[in-house]
Order: structure tokens, then sequence, then C-alpha cells
């Protein structure tokens, strides 16, 4: 099985990494100068579940190879149009992408330019990011990929690609409950990418403070609330399990977001608490807390101009 991941940051690095560690045949498709960087330095994974480098194939957009039968789309929401473009030469009627960014609205999207058939369902858990020197690093202990079909059949294509990922020191999982579990996923990461970039601290500090916890419940039943509305298939203890695990995080816990803020870089705001808010707006519900979070970002990005 040929895999292309798109990217090879702290996601597509990483699982990739993991997928090509395993004997797989994996590509990343690149830029220029990060090309120019793996070439010469190789990629580096440093991971609570072992180090490992390797010496990467890769392409970058230009390249004119045969398409792929699997693509990890591991881009940031922002660079979804241009990662759209970059991937059309490399797929054909029988390549399947799976997208692991956050959120739900890039799915109709992917739908709409590859066709509703060449899309998995697909979201990652895991703490990871690029250092100094360019090198991938896992510092959680989880660090999963879940997909599957979004109408929820396990086909024998899922079956295929799940068979290829296994035996990896990455957990990889087929889920045939896959919209539900980015939905879960999104308000998870819309809480905690919340919290932490509002109070520009990571999880300790916030749970420590008076009030920090009540003011994550409160999020966490805002967002919940917005996603019933547009009948999103959360479980019905969703909130209760999200609260009980942000006890056990680790204190030193940053999401990605907080992480692209504090490097000075763009953030996924839009893609995430934006299309809440649309949707609050849509449903007539109220959703002051993450506004007072969405103005911020906006904030933020306006300094960044």
């Amino acid at each position: 099985m040929r895999i292309l991941v798109l990217g090879a940051g702290g996601i597509g690095g990483y699982f990739g990494g993991r997928l090509a560690e395993n004997g797989q045949d994996v590509t990343f498709l690149v830029r220029p100068k990060r090309k120019a960087y793996l070439e010469q330095n190789g990629l580096t994974i440093h991971s609570k579940q072992g180090d490992y480098q390797l010496e990467p194939q890769l392409i970058t957009k230009e390249a004119r190879v045969e398409p792929f039968d699997v693509i990890l789309l591991s881009s940031k929401a922002y660079h979804l149009d241009q990662a759209i473009e970059d991937l059309k030469p490399f797929v054909n009627e029988n390549t399947v992408i799976i997208p692991l960014l956050n959120g739900v609205a890039h799915i109709p999207k992917l739908q709409s330019e590859f066709g509703k058939s060449h899309i998995m369902g697909g979201y990652c858990v895991i703490e990871t990011t690029l250092d100094s020197q360019g090198d991938v690093v896992q510092t959680s202990p989880f660090d999963k990929l879940i997909f599957g079909e979004l109408d929820g059949s396990e086909s024998a294509r899922a079956k295929s690609i799940a068979n290829a990922f296994s035996g990896t020191k990455a957990s990889f999982k087929l889920s045939n409950q896959i919209e539900q579990g980015m939905w879960q996923k999104y308000l998870m990461i819309t809480v905690l990418s919340s919290i932490t970039t509002l109070m520009h601290a990571p999880i300790g500090p916030i749970r420590d403070s008076d009030g920090g916890t009540k003011f994550v419940r409160d999020l966490y039943d805002e967002t919940a609330a917005i996603m019933h509305a547009h009948d999103a298939p959360l479980g019905g203890d969703i909130v209760e399990q999200y609260m009980t695990s942000f006890e056990q995080l680790s204190y030193h816990f940053k999401t990605s977001m907080q992480r692209d803020m504090e490097k000075g870089l763009n953030i996924e705001t839009d893609h995430l608490q934006g299309y809440l808010l649309d949707l609050a707006e849509q449903y007539q519900l109220d959703a002051p807390l993450l506004r007072c979070v969405y103005q911020h970002h906006k904030v933020y990005k306006e300094m960044l101009k």
C-alpha cells in the first residue's frame, strides 16, 4: 500500500514516521524548504514511545509520480485550500483521503473537491510539535489516530488500511463511529484550546486557580449546547467524561493552538471557535464565553498583520 502524508510536521511527521518505521511505503509531500532540511538531516522523532530517525521518501507538489492508495491530510485548516490543490495530481479513482484536521467544517469541502467516496473520517489525539531544530517531539503518553468510513460501515478498504496501519508504536484504530468521535474531539479541542490561549497557561495553573475548573465546565456546557442544537452525535455523558480527563491531564499540557500563538503563528480559530459561533447564531443561542475567546483570537490575529 502506497501512503502519502501531506506535511512532515508534528502530526504528519509523527504518524507517517511511525508507519515508515514499521516498514510501510510512506512518502511525505512537503514544501521545498522542509524537503531540503529533511534531505540533509533526516526525520527525527523524540517520543515517549521510543525515538526514531529515518531518511524519508520526499516529494514536492511539482513531482510527477503515480497516485497513492491512501493520503493522510494533516494540514492546518487555513492551509486547506492550498493543500487540496497540491494533492490533486496524486489522487485517482481508488485513492482514499483521511483528513486529520480538528473540527468538521473541512469534510464537506473535501467531499466537494474529490467526491464523497474518496473521503473517510479521521482525527488524532496527541501532543506533538516541532522543536527549534525541526525534529518531531511527542510529549504525551497518548498518540492515537482514529479513522473510519463516515457512514459507519466497516468496508473492505477500511479493513485493508487498518491492517497496513497495525503493529506500529503509535495507536491506529479503525472506528465505525468516526463521526461521533470527530465531534467529540471537536468539543474537547475547542474547550482546551480556548482556555489555554485565553489564559496563556498550560492546564495545571488553570486547574489550580480559584474558579478555573468551573470556568472550564461552563465552557464545555456552552459548547456542547451548540453542538446538540445542530444534532451532532455526542455521547450523553461526554462533558462528564471530559471533565474527568481534565483533572488527569498533565500539569504542563499545552494545546497546539497555544503553541502556535507562543510562536507568533496563524491559528485555526475561524475553523474551530468561529464555525461554532456561526452555528450558535443560526440556532439563536447565546455563547458569551466562546465569543470572548474568539474576540481574543481576532485581536491576536490583527496584531500579526
